[in-house]
């Protein structure tokens, strides 16, 4: 190993700013827990679950049926 590197020429990644971005949203409790324990069960991180799930939904073109009572 060097004790020194030279990234003079180096590039930064041009693809970084795609991959996640930090957001803040008010889940329901219930969703919360629901994810948290599909987690303990496939030892899959829940944040990760949710984020895979939504990744699901935009693949597949899911979209919500609303119908507001009157």
């Amino acid at each position: 190993m060097r004790k020194e590197y030279d990234f003079t020429d180096s590039v930064r990644n041009p693809y970084a700013k795609h991959f996640r971005k930090q957001v803040t949203l008010r889940l329901g409790t219930d969703v919360i827990a629901y994810f948290k324990a599909l987690a303990l069960e496939t030892g899959v991180p829940y944040q990760n679950l949710i984020n895979l799930y939504l990744r699901d939904c935009v693949h597949s073109g899911k979209k919500l049926a609303l119908k507001w009572a009157s």
